[in-house]
């Protein structure tokens, strides 16, 4: 058995504590000046990263989300231009549907005429310019003396 000493403690010798000193140079100072506090405390920190995290995780969704209301715009304005289109082709066929428009149709562009009628072809119109009459430069050439030039022009644009 171990000798026991007067702090009852068994065979460990009692610690030594040093004295508490008087915090007397302390006061002799002079109140401690004041540390500048930092405006950005640890809360405010972790406050920051929070909102950061969560502005990040939400960035992609909004910008995929404005793309996909930009995209059902465009496809419906593409949408409208196609019903316009389907309308008018609808009118185009009701109109074709009808015989008299089918029959004035002919008679106007593949120069139609009906059995027992007399029909006429104008060559020339005054009121619009267009006719039947050539060119001053067409009717000083020959068409062979064109067609010549022609041939001889393209043989010098080989060399």
């Amino acid at each position: 058995m171990a000798p026991r000493d007067d702090t009852g403690r068994g065979g460990k010798p009692p610690r030594s504590r040093a004295p508490a000193r008087p915090r007397e140079d302390a006061r002799e100072r002079g109140p401690e000046p004041a540390r500048p506090r930092s405006h950005l405390t640890s809360r405010a920190a972790i406050l920051a990263i929070v909102v950061c995290a969560i502005t990040l995780s939400l960035a992609y969704p909004v910008r995929e989300y404005i793309a996909q209301r930009r995209q059902i715009s465009s496809l419906e304005a593409q949408q409208a231009a196609v019903s316009k289109r389907v309308a008018a082709l609808e009118k185009r066929k009701a109109q074709l549907g009808d015989d008299d428009y089918v029959r004035r149709e002919a008679a106007r562009r593949l120069h139609f005429c009906y059995p027992g009628r007399k029909c006429y072809i104008v060559l020339h119109d005054e009121k619009n310019g267009q006719g039947g009459h050539p060119s001053e430069r067409q009717r000083s050439r020959p068409w062979f003396t064109t067609l010549w030039k022609s041939v001889e022009a393209a043989d010098h644009a080989q060399r």
